[in-house]
């Protein structure tokens, strides 16, 4: 199997676009962008900047570097400009038509090897694979947001993708120090969406029902789980607590839980107030300097402790 990385084409210049060509580029490897719109290729180099500013601040990355990583980001308003690439990761909006006519234009094009990835958080694989002359070549690279901070990549196999791919984006993403990991199938939401949103769901129905307000909840997750998530998964953490502990907790305390879509009232309540976070400026939190100022420097203490270089 080939683990040489191949020629390597982001496709959507948004921020995980740029987030993951600033990644690949930082572990030596030439990639280029692809966007049809010109203002977003021009504003590549500066939000590039101030990733790798981050990374610098938090003693990931010398500054010294910067002006290389930028040289191996390159730009193509034009899809046939990425129609030499090898591996091709797709980050444009997720709209399923949309996804389906980018690889209808770029099967035209490409090498009938090349692998394309999509970016997708939701969509299934065999959706977006139904159009496709050649659905083999397609499967679901999900980078995290945002990919310089959370190291995870979820890939997931459509029925009709070549399992060896899998294998070789995988020996490709951890040798860009990466945690990819392959589902046997597909499932919507993958691994981590369906985790995260079941904690939501409950963390909802909790301040809905006047159990405890939004900064309790948060800061019992902070203060707790998240310490303890980072460093064993919960079920390692249920062996290590004992599975018949968690038995007698479980037959009790899931069917207490909240369930389908209890909590979601609350969240479309705001969204129909306007409050839907950081882009109005309220959500559960009013959004001001201040808050923004903490979060950055819990972020950066993350950076700096609890990743791996």
């Amino acid at each position: 199997m080939d683990m040489q990385l191949p020629s390597t084409a982001i496709l959507g210049a948004g921020l995980m676009g740029i987030g993951i060509a600033v990644h690949v580029a930082r572990h030596g490897h030439g990639v280029r962008l692809f966007d049809p719109d010109p203002a977003r290729l021009q504003a590549i180099p500066a939000a590039a900047r101030g990733i790798l500013a981050e990374l610098a601040d938090a003693g990931r990355f010398d500054p010294q570097d910067t002006d290389a990583v930028l040289a191996r980001l390159d730009t193509a308003e034009r899809l046939a400009d990425v129609a030499d690439a090898g591996w091709l990761i797709e980050a444009v909006p997720e709209r399923l038509p949309l996804k389906q006519a980018l690889y209808a234009e770029l099967e035209a094009l490409i090498d009938a090897g090349a692998i394309i990835a999509s970016n997708t958080s939701g969509l299934p694989p065999d959706e977006l694979a139904a159009r496709m002359r050649h659905p083999e070549r397609l499967l679901i690279a999900h980078f995290w947001n945002p990919p310089h901070v959370i190291p995870l990549v979820e890939l997931v196999p459509g029925s009709a993708t070549d399992r060896a791919l899998l294998e070789q984006v995988r020996g490709w993403l951890d040798g860009m120090q990466l945690e990819a990991v392959v589902l046997e199938k597909a499932v919507p939401g993958f691994i981590g969406n369906r985790l995260q949103f079941a904690l939501l769901r409950e963390a909802l129905a909790i301040v809905q029902s006047g159990i405890a307000d939004a900064a309790t909840v948060d800061r019992v997750v902070r203060a707790s789980l998240g310490r303890r998530y980072g460093m064993v998964g919960p079920l390692e953490g249920a062996d290590m607590g004992g599975l018949d502990t968690f038995a007698d907790i479980a037959r009790h305390l899931l069917p207490r839980l909240a369930q389908g879509t209890d909590g979601l009232d609350l969240l479309e309540r705001k969204v129909r107030e306007g409050k839907t976070g950081v882009r109005s400026g309220e959500g559960f939190y009013r959004w001001d300097d201040a808050r923004r100022e903490r979060i950055a420097q819990r972020r950066l203490h993350l950076l700096r402790h609890g990743l791996k270089p």
